[in-house]
């Protein structure tokens, strides 16, 4: 039995951000020591367009959780500090400005498409939703 199949997995939690997959996966050793594995999974396509996916992976000990955390801590606060300048591309803010115009543009156009095959009413003002009605409705 090799070594690998004597790790306990006590925890995972996947993430997906767009072409990649994090996974944060906890396990023990066989002396029931912690530690934790960070991989990150990206899909690709060789020339056939046959799907594999590309890992690479951090084993994480114990003893440097705390390290690691600083380092992580610090690294983002310094990352949000040089966003504020300006001087960065903000690609979560260009996909929300993304995402808003073709929200926008699906609305205008669900609403011009509306006015459009809009059916007009009875001239006497009484508008009669008999006809309108199926049995998916009931």
């Amino acid at each position: 039995m090799s070594d690998q199949n004597n790790r306990e997995e006590i925890f995972s939690k996947p993430v997906r951000a767009g072409k990649r997959t994090y996974f944060f996966d906890v396990k023990a050793t066989r002396g029931r020591d912690l530690y934790m594995t960070i991989t990150e999974s990206k899909r690709r396509f060789d020339d056939d367009g046959n799907v594999h996916y590309q890992k690479h992976k951090i084993f994480l000990y114990r003893e440097d959780f705390q390290n690691f955390e600083e380092g992580f801590i610090a690294a983002t606060d310094k990352i949000d500090e040089l966003m504020a300048t300006g001087e960065y591309r903000d690609p979560i803010a260009e996909r929300e400005a993304r995402h808003s115009n073709e929200a926008k543009s699906e609305y205008d156009s669900n609403d011009a498409t509306e006015t459009e095959t809009a059916e007009p009413t009875e001239s006497n003002g009484a508008e009669s939703d008999a006809d309108d009605i199926s049995f998916d409705d009931l």
